[in-house]
């Protein structure tokens, strides 16, 4: 099975004078309308609809736990080097359900960290608690039980992106599903997974 599209590409050249570097909760640049995106940019969907005004003083988050394992809505989607459409696009995303990790939150925003280890800040309404795990290292046997080390039901590329339907307490392994293909990887085969989490 093939890994896909191209995960992200890089986004065109930040105009002259970029923020500042990003922190969890980084204020506006000093040249920034609060309620104005930067000429050219562009809205995702969802992010059109969400006011700008607010961005650099309510740092409410979901109340979820940090840090937390999600997937990518769709594609493409921007990523940004801070929490707001003023901020330049670092990336560009291109695969659909990749897993990613929430590492911090500010109002509406999501920071994210993706398997390569790249960070950056994207809209929560590009993200999903669907989740899905990312095949690491070299081609590994999706197994038909927990623990079953038999003849493999298939064998996957590492790169592909594997829904993540359970990971039972106490078990070292997690049942997937991917192109109506279902059975067990080991959690350390799969990015995109806690080593003791459990997934129901």
């Amino acid at each position: 099975m093939r890994s896909g599209p191209p995960k992200k590409a890089n986004a065109p050249a930040a105009a002259p004078n970029p923020p500042p570097a990003v922190k969890p909760a980084p204020a506006a640049p000093p040249d920034a309308k609060p309620d104005t995106p930067p000429a050219g940019a562009k809205a995702l969907p969802g992010e059109a609809n969400e006011p700008l005004t607010g961005e650099a003083d309510n740092a409410e988050g979901s109340g979820l736990p940090i840090p937390r394992f999600v997937s990518l809505r769709t594609d493409p989607i921007n990523m940004r080097s801070g929490p707001g459409l003023r901020y330049p696009v670092d990336w560009v995303y291109r695969r659909r359900h990749l897993p990613v990790e929430v590492i911090a939150e500010f109002d509406t925003w999501r920071q994210i960290r993706d398997p390569d280890g790249t960070t950056g800040w994207v809209h929560q309404s590009m993200i999903t608690g669907h989740r899905t795990g990312l095949v690491r290292g070299t081609a590994q046997a999706l197994h038909r039980s927990d623990g079953d080390e038999g003849n493999p039901v298939a064998t996957l590329e590492a790169g592909v992106i594997v829904n993540i339907q359970r990971c039972p307490v106490g078990s070292q392994s997690c049942r997937v599903e991917v192109n109506g293909l279902q059975g067990w990887l080991k959690r350390d085969q799969i990015w995109g997974v806690y080593p003791t989490e459990t997934v129901e």
